[in-house]
């Protein structure tokens, strides 16, 4: 069994100092462009080799976050900084767009990919889909329970990545679309606003989108013998202290089996919404993991406690094992060299040496002086002493030598990769893939239940759920039979349940449904496991040229694209794949995993579906609950304008119908959109408005 990686997060070059300084095994960085955390400090690409450099001469790994999406007027930059990134000798990077990692793997192939927790991956299927494109290693959703990554670890062999420590999210990454909708700051382009930790409302509870820290510091051990490859702490946009304490106490429970009291007084004080939280990984989710930052959470971090933390990581510590061996002959030079195991240097003296006067230098003498590595990162292992003759070695000189030997060998770590490195650009990448489009000529509809009206013929596809399909065959017979073109829709979420989706797309395949719905790369990967027809869906968060392409060349019938892209950038696509967008529907804001109104105490007995979320100005937000997550729906319809709706580089619009429970309303909607009428409240959404850059922050 390997011993699990202590993974630190670092925003700026004084928390790479204290992440080595405090033990971590690895750390992950930002870019100054393209990183999910783009307000905090990160990193040019000179500061990026310091970095690289300070942390392999320590043994320590680093890898670069590279982890949204992209666009295509983005492409060319985001490529240079992956050449940028491996000529600094970057350990793997981490990436969300799959698009931009199918490149990656031909500008650089023996660059190692993880793939984000952006990526929503939180089953067997996404590993292994993963596994197949060409990924070392998986960054689960934080959502999952021991029970469901002890499940990946048994059948897939991929390394595996848990958060055991930071800020948590209410929404399942990747799948977040709030900060965006509200506000044109995308979460999925590292300019999240954070509008969740602001009140928002359901029964008693004042905060029901504000989760606590999460932390499973106490289970590293647990975590070590399931099988997980790399403990990560989160925190890229938090100060030294707060990395230092988290790196400590992961060090101290995986090395010792217990954080050390003054270590979890830090911890506990450095940075808390309320204390903190392992509902998720314990399957323990409800009222105890909700918390926002209150006062008293924040005077925690007095300016004493800082300094003091600080202290504790001011020096450098030597951690690199090394064995010296020293040759000492009268009339000739010394002869001194120094090996890390991995490593060889070798140096002699400038001059020659002489015999003793009076009493020779002593072993113990020489031992002494070569034990002495100072700031430097190795640590004495061993000193092989070899003196032939009455010996006088001027201690001053052994002293030179020896810096002199530590100082190479430093140099020699600090490369560790010799990548080959090609100058493709993006269109080489795309090799001359050409647009297939002439305009929208269909429409699909997903609904949430099969009250469906016989006007829907009209639909090319209609996406139903999949329980629902199996559990009413004669209704979709009927349906069939009236001329809907039925397929069905896999939920978004499957925690725990991907077996019974496998079970239930075998039922569905037999009832001659052919065509599936497919939100995230494990549902794709179920799909091609089992020969059905796979759509992608806008969840996926599509967003360039090299994610359609992708996208045909693994077998997809069609792709909507991210609805983060506005009209300008959905024009500019290039593409062999029929490329669609949503073009009605109160969308999904966010998918969670614990419920929000949860917080008020309210359990799943006593709760009644589609309640409602208050924000601070009234607006309302209905939730929907399919007893597995729970999706929080905007507060007005998306509209498709019309310079959309006129592209000529669409083949299909998508209906989303999610609060239309009845048969009436959804023709009454049918016949406005039909007619061309305005509802009374609505949202372009980021079609014209598009989100922000990652150059305003």
């Amino acid at each position: 069994m390997s011993k699990i990686e202590i993974l630190s997060p670092a925003g700026g070059y004084d928390s790479v100092l204290a992440a080595v300084r405090s033990g971590a095994d690895a750390i992950y960085v930002g870019a100054k462009e393209f990183s999910a955390r783009a307000s905090a400090h990160n990193f040019d690409i000179d500061e990026l080799k310091t970095a690289v450099k300070y942390c392999h001469q320590y043994g320590v790994k680093v890898y670069l976050a590279l982890n949204t999406i992209i666009f295509d007027d983005e492409l060319s930059d985001a490529l240079k900084l992956v050449k940028d990134a491996a000529s600094c000798d970057i350990d793997a990077v981490i990436v969300q767009d799959i698009g931009l990692s199918q490149a990656i793997k031909k500008i650089v192939p023996d660059l190692k990919l993880h793939a984000s927790t952006q990526m929503s991956v939180h089953t067997l299927s996404g590993a292994k889909a993963l596994k197949e494109l060409g990924f070392s290693r998986v960054v689960l959703a934080r959502e999952m329970t021991k029970k469901e990554i002890k499940y990946i670890a048994d059948n897939c062999d991929i390394e595996l990545e848990v958060f055991v420590h930071g800020a948590l999210c209410m929404c399942v990454s990747g799948q977040c679309y709030m900060s965006s909708m509200l506000g044109t700051r995308s979460a999925n382009r590292g300019a999240c606003a954070q509008p969740c930790r602001l009140p928002f409302a359901v029964e008693s509870s004042s905060h029901a989108l504000s989760l606590k820290d999460n932390s499973i510091v106490e289970y590293i051990k647990e975590l070590e013998q399931i099988g997980v490859t790399s403990a990560k702490i989160e925190g890229r946009m938090k100060r030294p202290e707060y990395v230092a304490s988290a790196t400590s106490a992961c060090v101290q429970m995986r090395d010792n089996g217990f954080v050390e009291d003054k270590t979890n007084e830090y911890l506990q004080a450095v940075f808390s919404r309320t204390g903190f939280t392992d509902g998720y990984y314990a399957d323990n989710r409800g009222q105890g993991m909700f918390g926002y930052r209150k006062r008293e959470d924040v005077v925690k971090a007095t300016e004493k406690l800082l300094r003091e933390i600080r202290t504790t990581y001011k020096d450098e510590v030597g951690r690199i094992k090394i064995d010296f061996d020293v040759k000492i002959k009268v009339g000739e030079k010394i002869k001194l060299s120094v090996t890390d195991k991995d490593n060889k240097v070798e140096v002699v003296s400038e001059n020659i040496v002489e015999k003793a006067q009076n009493a020779p230098t002593v072993k113990e003498k020489i031992e002494q002086s070569l034990f002495k590595t100072g700031d430097t990162p190795f640590i004495v292992n061993k000193i092989d002493c070899e003196i032939i003759g009455d010996c006088f070695v001027p201690i001053k000189e052994l002293n030179a030598l020896r810096r002199v030997s530590l100082e190479k060998l430093a140099q020699k770590r600090e490369k560790w990769h010799n990548y080959e490195i090609f100058d493709l650009s993006a269109d080489d990448v795309l090799d001359k893939v050409n647009n297939a489009q002439k305009g929208i000529k269909a429409n699909y509809a997903i609904v949430r239940d099969l009250e469906i009206p016989a006007s829907f013929s009209r639909f090319e596809y209609v996406f139903v759920p999949l329980f629902e399909c199996i559990k009413s065959k004669d209704k979709i017979k009927t349906l069939i039979q009236n001329g809907i073109n039925i397929a069905i829709d896999i939920p978004r979420a499957m925690f725990d349940r991907e077996e019974k989706v496998i079970e239930a797309l075998k039922k569905a395949k037999s009832m001659g449904i052919s065509d599936a719905m497919c939100h995230n790369i494990g549902a794709v990967y179920l799909c091609k496991q089992l020969g059905i027809k796979y759509h992608l869906s806008c969840f996926m968060n599509l967003a360039n040229s090299l994610s359609l392409k992708w996208a045909k060349d693994y077998g997809a019938q069609d792709a909507q694209v991210s609805f983060e892209l506005d009209y300008s950038r959905i024009n500019a696509l290039k593409s062999e794949i029929k490329i669609g967008v949503a073009a009605y529907g109160y969308l999904p804001l966010m998918m969670t995993r614990n419920c929000p109104v949860k917080s008020a105490g309210v359990s799943c007995v006593t709760c009644k579906n589609e309640r409602k979320l208050q924000d601070r100005k009234g607006e309302e937000f209905t939730l929907v609950c399919d007893s597995n997550a729970v999706e929080i729906l905007n507060c007005v319809p998306l509209i498709l304008p019309k310079e959309i709706n006129n592209s000529k580089n669409l083949d299909f619009t998508v209906f989303h119908f999610s609060v239309e429970n009845s048969v009436e309303n959804k023709e009454k909607i049918l016949k406005k959109m039909s007619e061309k009428r305005n509802f009374e409240r609505f949202t372009y959404g980021l079609f014209i408005r598009g989100v922000k850059n990652f150059t305003i922050f």
